[in-house]
């Protein structure tokens, strides 16, 4: 987690869930609080539902948790206001947390990248309105977060300003292919055609 390497802290959190001992570092609720925010951003929703959501060691805890249960469930049920609103409540307790607290404004971006491209997931295109109000915030706000985020290029889709619309353009694997195969074919033409031209001299 110090090197902001959440995917493998959230391995090991899930790993010694069940055979937490280390009390002298902190509380098992304090654990249960790291598990629940590294696993949000690194585990996909099927591993986030099997070793998170329904956990019994988990869901025993959280509940002691300010916030939490609500942050957790409300991202698995894609009720974003919801999400949204626990999200606020937790920002001080991630922020004066000493090990989370150097990586704070990182963390941020990642779990704002995680709930976007979820709700995003669902849509060809969909309204900036329509978004902003899923998330109970203002239009003007998701506009320069989704602005953002595309520039850093953590978000595949593109803004339509004039119609006021999101048009996502995720990459796929097929996509991938094809654009490798089309960079090597013109690689392939060039070497062709200068062999050619050496040939005729």
């Amino acid at each position: 987690m110090s090197t902001r390497n959440f995917k493998e802290a959230a391995k090991l959190f899930l790993d010694s869930i069940s055979t937490f001992t280390t009390y002298e570092l902190f509380p098992y609720d304090t654990f249960i609080f790291y598990t629940v925010l590294t696993s949000i951003i690194s585990l996909d929703r099927v591993s986030l539902k099997q070793k998170v959501v329904d956990a019994p060691e988990i869901l025993t805890v959280i509940g002691k948790i300010p916030h939490l249960p609500e942050f957790l469930n409300s991202l698995y049920d894609c009720q974003y206001k919801s999400f949204f609103s626990a999200f606020a409540g937790l920002t001080q307790q991630i922020k004066l947390d000493r090990y989370l607290h150097p990586h704070f404004r990182y963390y941020m971006r990642e779990i704002r990248t995680v709930v976007y491209s979820q709700f995003l997931e669902s849509y060809k295109s969909v309204t900036i309105e329509a978004m902003a109000k899923a998330f109970g915030v203002t239009v003007d706000f998701i506009d320069v977060e989704l602005s953002r985020f595309i520039a850093a290029g953590k978000l595949h889709c593109k803004i339509d300003k004039f119609a006021g619309v999101l048009e996502t353009n995720r990459p796929d694997a097929k996509n991938a292919l094809y654009q490798t195969t089309i960079k090597q074919g013109d690689f392939l033409l060039n070497r062709i055609q200068k062999l050619s031209r050496v040939i005729d001299l």
